[in-house]
């Protein structure tokens, strides 16, 4: 199964995207994972994209693509794959349909998280607190400022990308601001697992 999972940050994308590679099966190809993995082995797409996501701000779609292009041609995404993060942008999605076509695949679907903006603030920090309890590293993104820029970002040009896939009739919306298991069992039904 191949899936895209759109909502703004904070929405609760990489938690439901766990679940599903779990029930799946097939991995979640975060892009956002992707490049920081990248940032940390100093690759030069790593290097490239580091100032930009400190800051909030979108990679190059070439680069992102990129990245896509060859992740998806791995052994593991061979029975699908959970985009996350990704397309962010509505020439992305028509990209990523590029991509696939010249691959000779399709999306299964096309899931969108609705949320509370005014609520993301506060399950940033309470991630924020988490992270930190646990003794681990906080995102250099995961912060007031840059979490602004980023929903500020998705306003203008990721929430279109709704927009371009309701209109082509692959738009699911679930409501993300039910609990966790809630938000899961009607992805689940939307999936018709």
């Amino acid at each position: 199964m191949r899936l895209v999972l759109l909502g703004p940050p904070g929405a609760g994308k990489g938690t439901q995207s766990a679940r599903l590679v779990e029930k799946l099966g097939v991995p979640q190809l975060s892009t956002g994972d992707m490049l920081r993995a990248a940032v940390a082995a100093g690759t030069p797409i790593g290097l490239k994209a580091k100032a930009l996501m400190d800051s909030g701000q979108l990679v190059p779609d070439e680069v992102v693509i990129g990245i896509i292009d060859q992740r998806i041609d791995d052994a593991d995404c061979a029975n699908g794959f959970i985009l996350d993060g990704f397309p962010r942008t509505v020439a992305q999605a028509e990209a990523l349909r590029d991509l696939l076509d010249r691959k000779g695949l399709r999306l299964d679907a096309v899931i969108e998280l609705v949320v509370d903006e005014n609520a993301l603030v506060d399950r940033m920090r309470r991630r924020v607190a988490e992270t930190l309890a646990a003794g681990k590293p906080v995102r250099a993104d995961d912060n007031p400022e840059s979490f602004k820029t980023r929903l500020d970002t998705y306003r203008a040009q990721t929430a279109p990308v709704s927009a371009h896939y309701a209109g082509r009739g692959e738009l699911k919306r679930i409501d993300g601001m039910a609990p966790i298991d809630d938000v899961t069992a009607a992805i689940d039904r939307s999936l018709g697992a």
